[in-house]
C-alpha cells in the first residue's frame, strides 16, 4: 500500500481513511470493535470520528477496540467538535470555553492522553475565527492536540483561518474535510486549488454519496437500514433523478470492470486530484471487506474522462453542502 503525506506536516496515513459514524448506531459495538481491528490488520492507519456520532459512543468504541489492540500508538486518531453535546448554550459551538471542555471529554471518551487530528466540524459563522485557533493553539502546546484540522468549511473561511494563524502566530489547519463525490464536486472550484497551494490535506466525506454511488436507490425505495431512513429529509434531498442515474452508469461501468460500484465509486474519489484519504464508514464487515482492496488499486487515466462526460468537472447534480449554513445554492432534480 501507498501511504500519503497528511498535509505537509509529514505524518504518513492510508489512502482511505475509517470512518466511525455509524459506530454505537446502527453498528452495534462488537461488530465495530471486529470492523476496526480487521481495518488496521488490512493496514489502515487513519481513524475519523467525531464527539456527536451517536452522543459520544462512536469515541468510546473507537477508544475502546484501540486500547484493546494495543495499538493506539500506530493509528493517526481523528475527531471532531462543535456540535450540540449537552442541554446548557455553551454545550456547542467554536468558543474557548466549548473546545476546551469538549476536547477534554473526548479523550476521556477515546481512552487517550491526545488526539493526533482534532477538527472544527463546522465554521463558526458569527464567532471570530481567532477565538477558536487560540484555544486550538493552547491544546497543541499543551500537548493533548498534535495538529489541527477543520471540516465543511467553505475556502474562505478556511483561507481565512490560515491567513489569521499566520497573522498572530498560531497553529495551523492541516487539513479540511469535505462533502466530496462524484456526484458532488463543487470543491473542485475553489477548495482544491486552495489545498493543494497551502499543502491542505483533503478528507472528503461521503465517497459513495451515503450509497447513492453503490446502487442503494437504484428501484426508486427508501430500505429500511439505510441511510435514508435514518437521518430522514436531510439525506432524502440529496437522492435526485439524476445522481440515481449517474449511479446505474457508474454500475454498468463497474461490472466491465469486474468491480463493484461501490468500489469504482471510492476508488474515483481516492485518486482524485488533491485527495490524501477519502473517509469510508462501512456498516458491518461485510461492507469493510468489500471496499479494502481499494487501498491497493489505482484509477486508470483513460477512465477518467469517462466520469467526467457523467458529471463535469466542478459541477453537481446531487447536494451534499445541504448539512451545513453558509451553502446557498440548493440541487433538487
Amino acid at each position: 500500500m501507498e501511504y500519503r503525506m497528511l498535509g505537509r506536516t509529514g505524518v504518513m496515513v492510508s489512502p482511505l481513511c475509517l470512518g466511525a459514524m455509524n459506530f454505537g448506531g446502527p453498528t452495534g459495538e462488537e461488530e465495530s470493535i471486529r470492523i476496526i481491528h480487521r481495518a488496521l490488520d488490512a493496514g489502515i492507519n487513519f481513524i475519523d470520528t467525531a464527539n456527536v456520532y451517536n452522543a459520544g459512543m462512536s469515541e468510546m468504541i473507537v477508544g475502546k477496540a484501540l486500547k484493546e489492540s494495543g495499538r493506539r500508538d500506530s493509528v493517526v486518531l481523528a475527531t471532531k467538535v462543535y456540535g450540540k453535546m449537552g442541554e446548557g448554550p455553551n454545550e456547542s459551538g467554536v468558543s474557548r470555553l466549548h473546545i476546551l471542555k469538549a476536547c477534554e471529554d473526548s479523550l476521556r471518551r477515546l481512552q487517550t492522553d491526545h488526539i493526533d487530528l482534532y477538527q472544527l466540524h463546522r465554521p463558526g459563522l458569527n464567532v471570530p475565527v481567532d477565538e477558536t485557533l487560540r484555544a486550538f493553539d493552547d491544546l497543541v502546546r499543551s500537548g493533548k492536540v498534535r495538529y489541527i484540522g477543520c471540516s465543511t468549511h467553505p475556502a474562505w473561511m478556511v483561507m481565512e483561518a490560515l491567513a489569521v494563524s499566520e497573522k498572530y502566530g498560531l497553529v495551523r489547519y492541516i487539513s479540511e474535510q469535505p462533502p466530496y463525490n462524484l456526484l458532488d464536486r463543487r470543491i473542485e472550484n475553489e477548495l482544491v486549488p486552495l489545498a493543494q497551494k497551502y499543502g491542505l490535506a483533503l478528507l472528503p466525506w461521503s465517497p459513495l454519496a451515503g450509497g447513492i454511488l453503490s446502487g442503494r436507490y437504484a428501484s426508486g425505495e427508501i430500505p429500511s437500514d439505510s441511510r435514508a431512513e435514518r437521518m430522514g429529509n436531510m439525506f432524502r434531498e440529496r437522492i435526485t433523478r439524476r445522481g440515481v442515474e449517474v449511479a446505474q452508469k457508474v454500475a454498468q461501468m463497474a461490472q466491465e470492470r469486474g468491480m463493484t460500484p461501490s468500489q469504482l465509486a471510492l476508488l474515483w474519489c481516492k485518486d482524485q486530484p488533491g485527495i490524501t484519504s477519502p473517509i469510508f464508514g462501512p456498516r458491518t464487515l461485510e461492507h469493510l471487506e468489500e471496499l479494502l482492496p481499494v487501498l491497493e488499486m489505482r484509477l486508470n487515466d483513460e477512465d477518467r474522462p469517462l466520469f467526467d462526460a457523467l458529471v463535469h468537472p466542478g459541477n453537481a447534480v446531487a447536494d451534499f453542502h445541504n448539512s451545513n449554513d453558509w451553502m446557498k445554492a440548493r440541487i433538487t432534480d
